[in-house]
């Protein structure tokens, strides 16, 4: 079999116009009578709120400010649950959450604005430890239970495989949330064509499911919404989620002009997803000889405000948990839980990310008390082809892991 990529070295296609200095980012779109946008966001966690934008309305150069009101479809968005609104209608769950977008002639001017609409807070008991915020006792979303999700992981007998192990390490680790911080924050520009049809000009990740969730909030058909998807300054998950497409796209059809926006770092780091932080309660057993006989553990996953991918990232911790070793009792529970934290979504790794940091001190711990090497009891436990994981999957090929920690073994032995 030939291959045409596999093996070769290949130009990326982009590589030329971005070492150059000719791509096209969302930033650098101007068109003709473009106008210029800015969020308000809300400054406290838990709030009912109410706005006056009537001083900001009279500034020279303003043209629109636009609020839930006028939002022509749905007032909702969100990749699992449209548990977000395009703009707050009452109530605020986290910093930052959208309360209005002005749109005026220059930015400067949207900015004047944004800092003259009036914001009145009725503040609300707020919660930000997810333990906490598994009591219920604060609600984030009302009618919703803060705890979104539950993954069960059950395999083999627990307790049985704690009676027989000869060392058992058990401990509490914690991982902190994580800005992407990709090189180009959110930007985008919208207008609408002669047919009525409303494009979107901004780097996402999913222009397919952007559509869709442009057509809901606008009222219209997904046909009448087009994305385009200029070069992306970075994303890895954290333009997954909308930000500022609605918006743009409520504001180019309500003014019949282009209009632009473009987020300052710190706008970026308000208005899009983070990596989960997680924790993570852990037990492992092992026999004499180290082979690997248990393991329990229990993951509470923050999603903050919002669901965005909870779900899969909480699932895939659940699953990875174990590592990649073969242990024939296991016991998995992960939660996935909102709080009045920014929201968590989608960042490399999924879930898969954080818990190694668990099982592979995990894996040390258990080597220290049977006096063998961290590389030997690896080498004990490992996936080779043939392994059942613990969810019950048969690994049948591309399973180089022995291979891979007996290199790096010797290498660090000639170094």
């Amino acid at each position: 079999m030939s291959f045409n990529v596999i093996g070769k070295s290949v130009i990326r296609v982009d590589g030329l116009a971005k070492v150059t200095g000719k791509a096209v980012y969302p930033q650098d779109i101007y068109m003709d009578g473009m106008l210029y946008g800015k969020t308000l966001r809300s400054t406290v966690p838990h709030a009912y709120f109410t706005l006056d934008t009537s001083k900001a309305e009279k500034i020279e150069g303003v043209v629109r400010i636009f609020t839930a009101k006028d939002v022509p479809g749905h007032n909702a968005h969100g990749v699992l649950f449209k548990d977000h609104e395009v703009f707050c209608a009452q109530k605020v769950r986290r910093i930052g959450d959208p309360l209005a977008f002005v749109v005026a002639t220059s930015e400067k001017i949207a900015q004047k604005a944004v800092e003259a609409i009036e914001v009145k807070y009725e503040e609300l008991p707020a919660v930000f430890d997810p333990v906490e915020a598994m009591k219920d006792e604060i609600k984030v979303h009302d009618g919703t239970s803060n705890i979104i999700y539950h993954y069960k992981l059950r395999k083999g007998n627990i307790e049985e495989g704690f009676a027989k192990s000869h060392v058992v390490v058990e401990n509490v680790y914690k991982t902190s949330m994580v800005d992407h911080a990709f090189l180009q924050p959110e930007a985008g520009i919208a207008y609408v064509e002669e047919d009525g049809t409303i494009v979107v000009c901004a780097a996402t990740q999913y222009p397919h499911f952007d559509q869709l969730e442009i057509a809901e909030a606008m009222g219209v058909p997904a046909e009448k919404v087009k994305v385009i998807n200029p070069a992306v300054g970075g994303a890895f998950g954290g333009r997954e989620d909308i930000t500022l497409q609605i918006h743009l796209a409520i504001a180019a059809v309500a003014t019949g002009g282009p209009v632009k926006a473009v987020y300052s770092r710190e706008e970026s780091f308000v208005a899009h997803s983070k990596r989960h932080p997680e924790i993570i309660k852990i037990k492992t057993g092992a026999d004499k000889e180290g082979k690997l006989l248990a393991l329990e553990a229990e993951i509470i996953a923050d999603t903050g405000a919002y669901a965005s991918w909870a779900i899969n990232v909480t699932r895939k911790s659940g699953i990875h948990v174990t590592g990649p070793y073969v242990i024939p009792n296991v016991k998995v529970d992960a939660y996935a839980v909102y709080t009045n934290n920014p929201f968590c979504g989608a960042m490399r790794g999924f879930g898969a990310t954080q818990v190694p940091i668990a099982t592979e001190q995990q894996m040390d711990m258990l080597a220290e008390k049977l006096g063998i090497s961290p590389v030997e009891i690896r080498l004990k436990n490992a996936f080779t082809k043939g392994s059942e994981t613990a969810n019950g999957q048969i690994l049948t090929e591309s399973v180089p892991l022995i291979t891979c920690i007996k290199k790096v073994a010797d290498a660090l032995e000639m170094a």
